[in-house]
Protein backbone atom coordinates (compact mmCIF):
# COMPACT_ATOMS: atom_id res chain seq x y z
CA UNK A 1 0.00 0.00 0.00
CA UNK A 2 1.44 3.81 -0.83
CA UNK A 3 0.46 7.23 -0.08
CA UNK A 4 0.44 9.76 -2.80
CA UNK A 5 0.61 13.73 -2.85
CA UNK A 6 0.14 15.95 -5.78
CA UNK A 7 3.14 17.91 -7.61
CA UNK A 8 2.65 21.10 -8.72
CA UNK A 9 -1.36 20.29 -8.87
CA UNK A 10 -0.78 17.77 -11.46
CA UNK A 11 0.22 14.09 -11.19
CA UNK A 12 0.62 12.76 -7.51
CA UNK A 13 4.04 11.79 -6.74
CA UNK A 14 4.77 8.47 -4.75
CA UNK A 15 5.16 9.19 -0.63
CA UNK A 16 5.78 5.84 0.97
CA UNK A 17 6.02 3.17 -2.50
CA UNK A 18 6.07 -0.59 -2.16
CA UNK A 19 8.39 -0.24 -4.25
CA UNK A 20 10.00 2.03 -7.49
CA UNK A 21 9.85 5.71 -7.25
CA UNK A 22 8.41 8.69 -9.48
CA UNK A 23 4.99 9.96 -10.19
CA UNK A 24 1.49 8.27 -10.54
CA UNK A 25 -1.68 9.32 -11.59
CA UNK A 26 -5.50 7.59 -10.48
CA UNK A 27 -6.74 4.91 -12.54
CA UNK A 28 -9.73 6.21 -14.77
CA UNK A 29 -11.33 3.75 -13.42
CA UNK A 30 -10.27 5.72 -9.39
CA UNK A 31 -10.76 8.87 -11.20
CA UNK A 32 -13.90 8.59 -12.99
CA UNK A 33 -16.34 5.64 -11.60
CA UNK A 34 -15.06 4.97 -7.80
CA UNK A 35 -14.48 1.82 -8.34
CA UNK A 36 -10.59 1.33 -8.54
CA UNK A 37 -7.85 1.85 -5.59
CA UNK A 38 -4.61 1.47 -8.27
CA UNK A 39 -2.61 4.19 -9.59
CA UNK A 40 -0.85 4.18 -13.28
CA UNK A 41 2.70 5.78 -13.55
CA UNK A 42 2.57 9.50 -15.12
CA UNK A 43 3.90 9.19 -17.99
CA UNK A 44 1.83 6.03 -18.87
CA UNK A 45 -0.27 6.17 -22.19
CA UNK A 46 -2.77 3.82 -21.07
CA UNK A 47 -5.75 5.35 -19.13
CA UNK A 48 -6.16 2.32 -17.03
CA UNK A 49 -4.25 0.62 -14.64
CA UNK A 50 -2.98 -3.11 -15.05
CA UNK A 51 -6.38 -5.23 -13.75
CA UNK A 52 -9.13 -2.73 -15.36
CA UNK A 53 -6.95 -2.70 -18.70
CA UNK A 54 -7.90 -6.50 -19.01
CA UNK A 55 -11.70 -5.58 -19.26
CA UNK A 56 -13.08 -6.56 -22.42
CA UNK A 57 -16.82 -6.07 -20.94
CA UNK A 58 -18.94 -4.12 -18.64
CA UNK A 59 -22.03 -3.39 -16.84
CA UNK A 60 -24.47 -1.34 -17.26
CA UNK A 61 -23.69 1.60 -14.79
CA UNK A 62 -26.70 3.70 -15.31
CA UNK A 63 -27.83 1.04 -12.42
CA UNK A 64 -26.53 1.76 -9.35
CA UNK A 65 -26.87 -1.68 -8.43
CA UNK A 66 -24.79 -2.88 -10.63
CA UNK A 67 -22.55 -0.07 -9.96
CA UNK A 68 -22.14 -1.77 -6.20
CA UNK A 69 -21.49 -5.10 -7.62
CA UNK A 70 -18.64 -4.45 -10.44
CA UNK A 71 -16.98 -2.07 -7.67
CA UNK A 72 -17.11 -5.83 -5.71
CA UNK A 73 -15.72 -7.51 -8.55
CA UNK A 74 -13.07 -5.45 -8.86
CA UNK A 75 -12.19 -5.24 -5.75
CA UNK A 76 -11.65 -9.23 -6.16
CA UNK A 77 -10.09 -8.92 -9.50
CA UNK A 78 -7.41 -6.80 -8.08
CA UNK A 79 -6.28 -9.11 -5.48
CA UNK A 80 -6.46 -11.84 -8.23
CA UNK A 81 -3.73 -9.58 -10.67
CA UNK A 82 -1.79 -9.09 -7.40
CA UNK A 83 -1.05 -12.42 -6.35
CA UNK A 84 -0.53 -13.32 -10.34
CA UNK A 85 1.85 -10.71 -10.44
CA UNK A 86 3.83 -11.98 -6.89
CA UNK A 87 4.15 -15.22 -8.49
CA UNK A 88 5.38 -13.63 -12.00
CA UNK A 89 2.66 -15.37 -14.13
CA UNK A 90 2.03 -13.37 -17.67
CA UNK A 91 -0.54 -10.89 -17.26
CA UNK A 92 -1.27 -9.58 -21.00
CA UNK A 93 -4.51 -8.47 -21.96
CA UNK A 94 -6.05 -9.37 -25.27
CA UNK A 95 -5.58 -6.33 -26.67
CA UNK A 96 -1.91 -6.75 -26.55
CA UNK A 97 -1.80 -10.33 -27.34
CA UNK A 98 -4.76 -11.67 -28.98
CA UNK A 99 -4.16 -14.91 -29.31
CA UNK A 100 -2.50 -15.75 -25.45
CA UNK A 101 -3.54 -12.70 -23.73
CA UNK A 102 -6.30 -12.14 -20.99
CA UNK A 103 -9.63 -10.88 -20.84
CA UNK A 104 -12.71 -10.27 -18.82
CA UNK A 105 -16.40 -10.04 -19.21
CA UNK A 106 -18.61 -9.28 -16.29
CA UNK A 107 -22.24 -9.49 -17.43
CA UNK A 108 -25.68 -9.36 -16.42
CA UNK A 109 -28.30 -12.24 -16.97
CA UNK A 110 -31.13 -10.82 -19.58
CA UNK A 111 -34.83 -12.00 -19.55
CA UNK A 112 -34.38 -16.10 -19.50
CA UNK A 113 -30.90 -15.80 -21.19
CA UNK A 114 -28.41 -16.71 -18.35
CA UNK A 115 -25.12 -15.66 -18.30
CA UNK A 116 -22.40 -18.78 -17.64
CA UNK A 117 -19.19 -18.05 -16.01
CA UNK A 118 -16.23 -19.80 -17.26
CA UNK A 119 -13.14 -19.82 -19.36
CA UNK A 120 -12.82 -19.56 -23.13
CA UNK A 121 -9.15 -19.50 -24.71
CA UNK A 122 -7.91 -16.56 -22.42
CA UNK A 123 -11.76 -14.69 -21.92
CA UNK A 124 -12.91 -15.00 -18.70
CA UNK A 125 -16.51 -14.67 -18.26
CA UNK A 126 -18.62 -13.66 -14.48
CA UNK A 127 -22.38 -13.07 -14.22
CA UNK A 128 -22.70 -10.44 -12.04
CA UNK A 129 -25.27 -11.39 -10.03
CA UNK A 130 -22.26 -13.44 -8.55
CA UNK A 131 -21.10 -10.48 -6.49
CA UNK A 132 -24.62 -10.49 -4.61
CA UNK A 133 -24.28 -12.11 -0.98
CA UNK A 134 -27.89 -13.31 -1.24
CA UNK A 135 -27.82 -14.73 -4.67
CA UNK A 136 -24.42 -16.39 -3.99
CA UNK A 137 -24.96 -18.00 -0.98
CA UNK A 138 -28.42 -19.52 -2.72
CA UNK A 139 -26.30 -20.88 -5.49
CA UNK A 140 -23.78 -22.48 -3.26
CA UNK A 141 -26.38 -24.04 -1.28
CA UNK A 142 -28.28 -25.75 -4.24
CA UNK A 143 -25.31 -26.78 -5.68
CA UNK A 144 -24.14 -28.09 -2.26
CA UNK A 145 -20.77 -26.15 -1.92
CA UNK A 146 -18.23 -25.74 1.02
CA UNK A 147 -16.96 -22.24 -0.46
CA UNK A 148 -18.16 -20.10 -2.98
CA UNK A 149 -17.10 -16.22 -3.50
CA UNK A 150 -15.94 -13.90 -6.44
CA UNK A 151 -12.43 -14.25 -5.38
CA UNK A 152 -12.90 -18.11 -5.75
CA UNK A 153 -14.65 -17.84 -9.33
CA UNK A 154 -11.74 -15.41 -10.37
CA UNK A 155 -8.97 -17.82 -9.14
CA UNK A 156 -10.82 -20.81 -10.24
CA UNK A 157 -11.27 -19.65 -13.98
CA UNK A 158 -7.77 -18.45 -14.26
CA UNK A 159 -6.48 -21.80 -13.11
CA UNK A 160 -8.22 -22.65 -16.76
CA UNK A 161 -6.08 -20.07 -18.53
CA UNK A 162 -3.02 -21.09 -17.07
CA UNK A 163 -3.52 -24.73 -17.97
CA UNK A 164 -3.59 -23.64 -21.37
CA UNK A 165 -0.81 -21.40 -20.74
CA UNK A 166 1.52 -24.05 -18.26
CA UNK A 167 0.52 -27.55 -19.18
CA UNK A 168 -1.42 -27.57 -22.50
CA UNK A 169 1.45 -28.23 -24.90
CA UNK A 170 4.41 -27.62 -22.69
CA UNK A 171 6.81 -30.53 -20.42
CA UNK A 172 4.43 -31.40 -17.71
CA UNK A 173 1.07 -32.37 -19.93
CA UNK A 174 2.52 -36.45 -18.97
CA UNK A 175 3.07 -35.70 -15.15
CA UNK A 176 -0.34 -33.54 -14.95
CA UNK A 177 -2.44 -36.73 -16.43
CA UNK A 178 -0.68 -39.18 -14.27
CA UNK A 179 -2.02 -37.20 -11.22
CA UNK A 180 -4.82 -35.54 -12.38
CA UNK A 181 -6.23 -37.89 -14.92
CA UNK A 182 -6.08 -37.58 -19.19
CA UNK A 183 -7.95 -33.72 -20.07
CA UNK A 184 -8.71 -36.04 -23.41
CA UNK A 185 -11.74 -37.38 -21.88
CA UNK A 186 -14.85 -35.77 -23.14
CA UNK A 187 -15.53 -32.52 -21.07
CA UNK A 188 -19.13 -32.24 -22.07
CA UNK A 189 -19.54 -35.99 -21.13
CA UNK A 190 -18.15 -35.88 -17.97
CA UNK A 191 -20.11 -32.68 -16.72
CA UNK A 192 -23.15 -33.95 -18.03
CA UNK A 193 -22.35 -37.68 -15.56
CA UNK A 194 -21.30 -35.30 -12.92
CA UNK A 195 -24.60 -33.52 -12.47
CA UNK A 196 -26.63 -36.39 -13.26
CA UNK A 197 -25.48 -38.38 -10.14
CA UNK A 198 -23.72 -37.24 -6.85
CA UNK A 199 -20.64 -38.37 -6.38
CA UNK A 200 -20.74 -39.28 -3.00
CA UNK A 201 -18.56 -38.59 -0.14
CA UNK A 202 -15.68 -41.40 -1.43
CA UNK A 203 -13.95 -38.20 -3.42
CA UNK A 204 -12.70 -36.61 0.22
CA UNK A 205 -9.18 -36.14 0.73
CA UNK A 206 -8.59 -37.38 -2.66
CA UNK A 207 -9.83 -34.15 -4.48
CA UNK A 208 -10.05 -30.36 -2.79
CA UNK A 209 -13.55 -30.61 -3.62
CA UNK A 210 -16.45 -32.36 -4.66
CA UNK A 211 -16.82 -30.40 -8.15
CA UNK A 212 -13.09 -31.24 -8.97
CA UNK A 213 -13.86 -34.77 -9.41
CA UNK A 214 -16.56 -33.75 -12.51
CA UNK A 215 -12.89 -33.82 -15.13
CA UNK A 216 -9.29 -33.40 -14.90
CA UNK A 217 -9.56 -29.89 -15.56
CA UNK A 218 -11.69 -29.09 -13.29
CA UNK A 219 -9.37 -30.82 -10.46
CA UNK A 220 -6.66 -28.96 -11.90
CA UNK A 221 -8.58 -25.11 -11.91
CA UNK A 222 -10.39 -26.09 -8.06
CA UNK A 223 -6.69 -26.88 -6.62
CA UNK A 224 -4.95 -24.44 -8.77
CA UNK A 225 -7.52 -21.68 -7.10
CA UNK A 226 -6.72 -23.52 -3.83
CA UNK A 227 -3.11 -22.82 -4.18
CA UNK A 228 -3.92 -19.01 -4.44
CA UNK A 229 -5.57 -19.00 -1.22
CA UNK A 230 -3.18 -20.63 0.29
CA UNK A 231 -0.24 -18.38 -0.76
CA UNK A 232 -2.52 -15.00 -0.39
CA UNK A 233 -3.94 -15.98 3.19
CA UNK A 234 -0.17 -17.04 4.38
CA UNK A 235 0.71 -13.77 2.85
CA UNK A 236 -1.76 -11.54 5.10
CA UNK A 237 -1.12 -13.64 7.98
CA UNK A 238 2.67 -12.62 7.57
CA UNK A 239 1.75 -9.54 7.12
CA UNK A 240 -0.55 -8.78 10.32
CA UNK A 241 2.22 -11.28 12.30
CA UNK A 242 -0.22 -13.98 13.34
CA UNK A 243 1.24 -16.58 15.34
CA UNK A 244 0.37 -20.24 14.66
CA UNK A 245 2.25 -23.31 15.37
CA UNK A 246 3.84 -23.71 12.37
CA UNK A 247 7.41 -22.18 10.90
CA UNK A 248 6.79 -18.34 9.99
CA UNK A 249 9.06 -19.09 6.64
CA UNK A 250 8.32 -17.62 3.24
CA UNK A 251 5.61 -19.56 1.07
CA UNK A 252 5.51 -17.65 -1.83
CA UNK A 253 6.68 -19.67 -5.53
CA UNK A 254 10.32 -19.03 -4.23
CA UNK A 255 9.63 -21.34 -0.98
CA UNK A 256 9.68 -24.98 -1.09
CA UNK A 257 6.28 -26.70 -1.20
CA UNK A 258 6.88 -28.57 1.96
CA UNK A 259 7.20 -25.04 4.30
CA UNK A 260 4.33 -23.67 2.59
CA UNK A 261 1.97 -26.76 3.20
CA UNK A 262 3.01 -27.09 7.02
CA UNK A 263 2.56 -23.59 7.84
CA UNK A 264 -0.90 -23.44 5.77
CA UNK A 265 -1.84 -26.31 7.71
CA UNK A 266 -0.99 -24.63 10.73
CA UNK A 267 -2.66 -21.16 10.08
CA UNK A 268 -6.19 -23.31 9.30
CA UNK A 269 -6.23 -24.31 12.97
CA UNK A 270 -6.07 -20.71 13.64
CA UNK A 271 -8.93 -20.13 11.41
CA UNK A 272 -11.39 -22.55 12.04
CA UNK A 273 -10.87 -21.40 16.32
CA UNK A 274 -11.59 -18.12 15.39
CA UNK A 275 -14.65 -18.59 13.20
CA UNK A 276 -16.07 -21.08 15.79
CA UNK A 277 -15.32 -18.78 18.21
CA UNK A 278 -17.61 -15.87 16.82
CA UNK A 279 -20.34 -18.54 16.51
CA UNK A 280 -19.68 -19.05 12.26
CA UNK A 281 -19.20 -22.14 10.56
CA UNK A 282 -15.27 -23.39 9.80
CA UNK A 283 -13.65 -20.67 8.19
CA UNK A 284 -11.65 -23.23 6.24
CA UNK A 285 -13.71 -26.32 5.51
CA UNK A 286 -11.41 -28.41 2.75
CA UNK A 287 -9.82 -31.86 3.53
CA UNK A 288 -5.91 -31.92 2.05
CA UNK A 289 -5.56 -35.78 1.72
CA UNK A 290 -2.00 -36.61 0.43
CA UNK A 291 -3.53 -36.85 -3.64
CA UNK A 292 -4.54 -33.09 -2.88
CA UNK A 293 -0.89 -32.48 -1.26
CA UNK A 294 1.10 -33.72 -4.29
CA UNK A 295 -1.09 -32.16 -6.67
CA UNK A 296 -0.51 -28.69 -4.76
CA UNK A 297 3.01 -29.68 -4.90
CA UNK A 298 3.04 -30.25 -8.82
CA UNK A 299 1.30 -26.49 -8.81
CA UNK A 300 4.03 -25.17 -6.77
CA UNK A 301 6.52 -26.43 -8.82
CA UNK A 302 4.82 -25.49 -12.30
CA UNK A 303 4.98 -21.69 -10.75
CA UNK A 304 8.24 -21.95 -9.25
CA UNK A 305 9.87 -23.29 -12.35
CA UNK A 306 7.85 -20.42 -14.45
CA UNK A 307 9.18 -17.42 -12.01
CA UNK A 308 12.52 -18.61 -12.30
CA UNK A 309 12.20 -18.46 -16.34
CA UNK A 310 10.95 -15.05 -15.74
CA UNK A 311 13.80 -13.94 -13.19
CA UNK A 312 16.45 -15.69 -15.63
CA UNK A 313 14.75 -13.34 -19.03
CA UNK A 314 14.88 -10.28 -16.44
CA UNK A 315 18.36 -10.77 -15.51
CA UNK A 316 19.16 -11.71 -18.97
CA UNK A 317 18.11 -8.13 -19.98
CA UNK A 318 15.13 -9.54 -22.80
CA UNK A 319 12.47 -7.12 -22.80
CA UNK A 320 9.80 -8.55 -20.24
CA UNK A 321 6.33 -9.65 -21.70
CA UNK A 322 4.13 -6.27 -21.36
CA UNK A 323 2.40 -6.81 -17.83
CA UNK A 324 1.18 -3.35 -17.77
CA UNK A 325 2.30 -1.05 -14.60
CA UNK A 326 4.21 -3.24 -11.94
CA UNK A 327 1.66 -4.15 -9.20
CA UNK A 328 4.25 -3.34 -6.43
CA UNK A 329 4.97 -0.54 -7.94
CA UNK A 330 2.29 1.91 -9.28
CA UNK A 331 -0.53 -0.29 -7.65
CA UNK A 332 -0.04 -0.74 -3.67
CA UNK A 333 -1.56 -3.83 -2.48
CA UNK A 334 -5.55 -4.62 -3.61
CA UNK A 335 -8.61 -3.27 -1.78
Amino acid sequence: MGTFEPVNGTAPASVTPVGGTGAYRKCENNRVEGVCNWMVPADDPEPLCQACRLNDVIPDLSDPENRKRWAAVESAKRRLVYTLDTLKLRVVPKSVDPERGLAFDIKNDSGSARVMTGHDEGLITLNLSEADPVLREKARLAMNERYRTLLGHFRHEIGHYYWDVLIRDGQYLVRFRALFGDDRSDYAQALERYYASAPGTAWKGSFVSQYATSHPWEDWAETWAHYLHMVDTLETARAYKVQYSGAPKAAEANGTFESLINDWLALTVVLNALSRSMGHEDLYPFELGAPVQAKLAFIHEVISANAASALARDVDGAKPAARGAPAAAATGAPS
